[in-house]
């Protein structure tokens, strides 16, 4: 019994010295005396598969808006753009989609430099998922003014969905937060 533990840790042993230690793609585990990159696999594997990567907070899809003196007429050719077969294949084509539903309150009601956040998400199919969420409003607006902003921002959204996603970027855009600024600039231009 003593010589077959013996043989069996002499194995080991010489297992774990045949194994680098410095190499980056070694083996890594809670038992590692060295640093590594901890890693998510099934027991059935050899060897580590996919390392776990925490990404830093604030890597959602941001986007800011800025209302233009002609925003009707660009509205308008979002509308008929998104009515065509044309799919939305990258980030950009979707802000400019999104950019072009924009049509900020008349002027006589709007309120200058007025700002406004929303957060929402995508379904795959280009549909939002919920009621998009006010997450920021420029401070000492009068309720009134908030409600009218808060309209054109639902009639914007309404107007742009459901998204013509391609199938690429429908999977890369579902469920991850979009948060867009809009800003009523139009007295400073």
């Amino acid at each position: 019994m003593r010589a077959a533990s013996a043989l069996a840790a002499v194995g080991i042993l010489g297992v774990a010295a045949a194994w680098p230690a410095d190499r980056a793609d070694a083996f890594c585990s809670v038992f590692s005396r060295h640093p590594c990159n901890p890693t998510h696999c099934s027991v059935f594997q050899r060897r580590p598969c996919i390392p776990e990567i925490e990404y830093p907070l604030g890597q959602d899809l941001r986007l800011t808006i800025e209302s233009a003196a002609a925003a009707g007429v660009a509205a308008a050719h979002a509308a008929k753009d998104m009515q065509s077969d044309h799919k939305l294949d990258t980030l950009n084509a979707m802000f400019d989609a999104l950019r072009a539903c924009w049509i900020p309150p008349p002027r006589d009601e709007a309120r200058a430099g007025m700002q406004m956040s929303v957060r929402f998400s995508f379904k795959r199919s280009g549909e939002i998922i919920g009621t998009p969420r006010v997450t920021y409003t420029s401070p000492d607006t009068p309720s009134e003014t908030k409600d009218l902003y808060h309209r054109a921002v639902t009639e914007a959204l309404e107007r742009c969905t459901p998204m013509p996603f391609s199938s690429g970027l429908g999977g890369a855009v579902a469920g991850r937060p979009i948060a867009i600024r809009f800003v009523d600039n139009r007295a400073m231009q």
